[in-house]
């Protein structure tokens, strides 16, 4: 039985799993004019690197290759140690895969919403570091 966690405790994925807020991705439709484009994605994506609350604007391209809810829902982001760990019993909606050098990401799916899952591999940690 899942107990009910009171207003001032966290969730259970930072309070009991380690997890760690990376941002929020929140998709849209609309061109911004500081949209920096993922060709390899098919996404256009802005606002991670100057938003104070890790908010990231998403817009797909039609042959985006993500599903549905994905495009549709906003998901919040947890950087986790060891994604196939993380990942055990869970509802995979995106499997394990490596967008670019030094992550490997992942989609679950809780209650109908995405949650994406990130692991970062040392050598990435080390260079932003530095």
């Amino acid at each position: 039985m899942i107990s009910a966690r009171r207003p001032e405790e966290p969730p259970a994925a930072v309070a009991k799993l380690g997890w760690r807020y990376h941002h929020l991705g929140i998709p849209h439709t609309d061109a911004r004019p500081d949209e920096k484009y993922i060709k390899h994605l098919g996404v256009h994506v802005c606002g991670f690197e100057t938003s104070p609350y890790g908010i990231e604007w998403i817009r797909y391209e039609s042959h985006c290759q993500v599903p549905a809810l994905v495009k549709t829902t906003p998901h919040i982001a947890f950087t986790v140690d060891n994604l196939d760990e993380a990942l055990r019993g869970q509802e995979v909606l995106i499997a394990p895969n490596a967008p670019s050098d030094g992550v490997r990401v992942a989609f679950i799916v809780h209650n109908g919403a995405p949650v994406e899952l990130l692991e970062f591999t040392q050598t990435t940690r080390d260079q932003r570091q530095s």
